[in-house]
């Protein structure tokens, strides 16, 4: 990606791309035999890149770090990018999917409940034809602390050999697993996509596009989870987005 392309938002550096040119990206990369890893950056990964350097390392290897997050886009525009829209892994599970099957490739799902990924792999088949799946597999609880099972499955993906791999095991795990796979898999590309394998599977729903696009979708993930995500998204993500747009205007403001 083209480093003008790049803008700083906390502590990571977001690519300004449309959905459909990361998939152009992609697909390039498929036909000159390299592959890639996408980041979908929401505000609760840029918050926890911020908190911890380890992390935003983590987050700088990818090749491209997408705005997943109204409030990511918002800042990224106050300083200065040209951020069309958001970019999220729950629709690039499908966009990627979709460019795969007219590309003749194969995807592979990692994440997810048992038998999630299984049945958001025949959902993804079915709805575009053409699509291989490779293997889809759901990790036992515990797994990444656990280096012979960490290896078992870096060893499952590769021998499947895809094109595409789905990682949906949530921030940073899904990103630390990547890391390994890379390697293992230079011509395949790589994405983190959180909740994104169930909600193809149908397990969980999106918000109504209204909300997506007005930066409350967070609202309709509180409401479908919330004993879970009411701590993380109340009392630590909103305010922090607030400090990004405040961190975003500043930089606009020096630049001037």
């Amino acid at each position: 990606m083209p480093s003008d392309a790049r803008v700083r938002v906390g502590a990571i550096d977001v690519t300004a791309i449309s959905e459909a040119g990361l998939a152009d990206v992609v697909a390039a990369g498929w036909r000159a035999g390299h592959g890639g890893w996408i980041v979908t950056a929401n505000v609760d990964i840029v918050r926890a890149a911020g908190r911890d350097p380890a992390l935003a390392a983590l987050v700088a290897q990818a090749d491209v770090v997408v705005a997943d997050g109204m409030p990511v886009v918002w800042a990224g525009r106050l300083a200065g990018g040209a951020f069309g829209e958001r970019v999220t892994g729950a629709s690039l599970v499908y966009t990627l999917s979709e460019r795969a099957a007219a590309e003749g490739r194969s995807v592979y799902l990692l994440g997810g409940d048992e038998g999630v990924p299984e049945t958001a792999g025949r959902v993804l088949a079915e709805r575009y034809p053409g699509l291989r799946v490779a293997g889809a597999y759901s990790p036992p609880y515990g797994f990444d602390a656990d280096p012979r099972r960490l290896r078992e499955i870096a060893e499952r993906v590769s021998a499947a050999a895809p094109d595409l791999v789905l990682v949906g095991l949530g921030f940073p795990k899904q990103e630390h697993v990547i890391a390994m796979l890379r390697p293992e898999l230079p011509a395949a590309w790589h994405l983190g996509c959180g909740a994104g394998i169930p909600m193809a599977a149908g397990q969980f729903s999106r918000a109504p596009e209204l909300l997506q696009r007005s930066g409350g979708e967070w609202l309709h993930r509180l409401a479908l989870e919330p004993r879970r995500l009411a701590r993380r998204y109340l009392l630590h993500d909103a305010p922090f987005a607030l400090r990004l747009l405040v961190q975003g205007l500043a930089i606009r403001l020096r630049e001037r």
